[in-house]
């Protein structure tokens, strides 16, 4: 990539997690950007809702248990467990609980199929 210094060049990737420790699936968007600063050095900074993030791909966190065994997926990977979400038919007078996605239910995509 050519850039003249001090330009950011911006690309957007989105992936999928799940932690091997919790079964905990979360889906997030990154604005890669890259910068060159005068002397020439590239240097690549993680943006994530306006907030510069460290790099998902050198040592993902779980969101819920802290965890540090995280599997990186393709998008859309935790959203095809998850299925269409039905819009409701009139608010619950008292919030229902949290669905808690089991690991096998992310890593269902990648089971081979009996022959």
């Amino acid at each position: 990539m050519s850039e003249v210094a001090g330009q950011t060049a911006a690309v957007h990737e989105s992936y999928a997690f799940a932690c091997m420790r919790c079964g905990h699936g979360w889906e997030q968007s990154y604005a890669i950007e890259h910068h060159t600063d005068a002397e020439g050095h590239e240097c690549v900074r993680y943006v994530s809702g306006g907030t510069v993030v460290p790099s998902p791909l050198s040592r993902p966190v779980c969101q819920n248990c802290d965890g540090h065994l995280v599997r990186i997926m393709r998008a859309g990977q935790v959203s095809a467990v998850r299925g269409p979400q039905p819009a409701p038919a009139a608010p619950d007078p008292a919030p229902a609980p949290a669905h808690h996605w089991h690991l096998s239910d992310l890593l269902h995509p990648f089971q081979r199929r009996a022959s």
